[in-house]
């Protein structure tokens, strides 16, 4: 564990058990959602997950948080692992960790007020008197652009950009030291991406915090995160910061992703090389290394040996046995 990690997760892997005739029916199977990972988010850094649909980037994310109970491994949330806390102290913890959902709608509880679903941190954790809270509401609803009235109103007569502030409100309240935002932008129109992008750089400045920003968004992550992750079928093939990542990529598949996002300029024409096939089952992942299926650059040793994730260059980590290193 790095001496500046915030989060130190070792091993992690989530298995989905699916069973034959319904719920008493025969096992047949696992879908392998998270398939051993290890990384490092160091403190008050913006840390990124990318990759497909599908790929484990989300399970991996609320797996740190303990919304889903790993299947094994390890997760040290500030010194502390937090997979053998007791219900107390994980409690405890809970005000240190949030999370902002994709959909700032679905997250938000339409049957009650703004005021209401922001308290809702400190009526659980029994933090402020009645005095103090109302204070402490306006506090959070300006921090994120909106104004003090919109407390009385409900989630239903806002913008979409609009609930997602509120959204990030809610989070902040507890003053965590850990926000996951998973897809916090990809339901909102462009116009207003760029808004709440901005307002988390403010707020990870004015209140010191580690971000964990999860996106299949290849240009967001770009300007937004200090370091990637990228994520295929469960594992992280390939690590590094961000402006490494983008100018030398080193796994065949974070190229090709990368070959594929569209040109700011339509006239700037790519070569680009499609990936062979589609995604493979997570309920039977191929041998040996599980992008072999698709890589043009395979051989023999990748059908049948898993490539370790192997730091190739300082801070530059690449799980793959024939690289890119021109």
């Amino acid at each position: 564990m790095a001496n500046d990690a915030l989060v130190a997760v070792r091993g992690i892997k989530k298995s989905y058990a699916i069973s034959r005739g319904g719920w008493i029916g025969r096992k047949r199977g696992a879908v392998r959602a998270v398939d051993g990972v290890d990384l490092d988010v160091r403190r008050g850094e913006t840390f990124g997950l990318v990759g497909e649909s599908g790929c484990g980037k989300t399970t991996l994310g609320r797996c740190i948080l303990r919304l889903e109970e790993p299947s094994s491994g390890s997760i040290i949330f500030d010194g502390q692992n937090i997979l053998s806390c007791d219900p107390g102290r994980l409690r405890e913890l809970r005000r240190e960790m949030q999370i902002v959902f994709q959909d700032p709608y679905s997250s938000l509880d339409p049957r009650q007020t703004v005021g209401r679903i922001i308290a809702e941190p400190f009526m659980v954790h029994h933090q402020l008197d009645r005095a103090k809270l109302r204070t402490r509401l306006e506090e959070l609803i300006r921090v994120v652009g909106l104004l003090p009235e919109h407390l009385n109103r409900y989630p239903h007569e806002f913008s979409g950009g609009q609930r997602q502030r509120i959204c990030i409100a809610r989070a902040l309240a507890l003053n965590p030291k850990l926000i996951i935002a998973d897809e916090p932008i990809s339901a909102l129109d462009v116009s207003i991406q760029a808004q709440i992008l901005n307002l988390l750089v403010q707020l990870q400045r004015q209140f010191n915090l580690t971000y964990i920003f999860i996106s299949h968004d290849l240009r967001v992550v770009r300007h937004f995160c200090d370091r990637v992750a990228v994520m295929y079928l469960g594992r992280i093939v390939e690590l590094a910061p961000t402006q490494r990542l983008y100018a030398r990529a080193m796994h065949h598949y974070t190229h090709t992703m990368l070959e594929a996002v569209p040109a700011v300029n339509p006239l700037l024409k790519k070569e680009r090389a499609p990936l062979e096939g589609d995604v493979p089952s997570p309920i039977n992942p191929p041998p040996g290394c599980t992008f072999h299926p698709r890589c043009s650059h395979r051989q023999e040793v990748c059908t049948k040996e898993a490539p370790a994730l192997a730091e190739l260059e300082a801070d530059h980590w690449v799980s793959c046995h024939f690289p890119r290193m021109e």
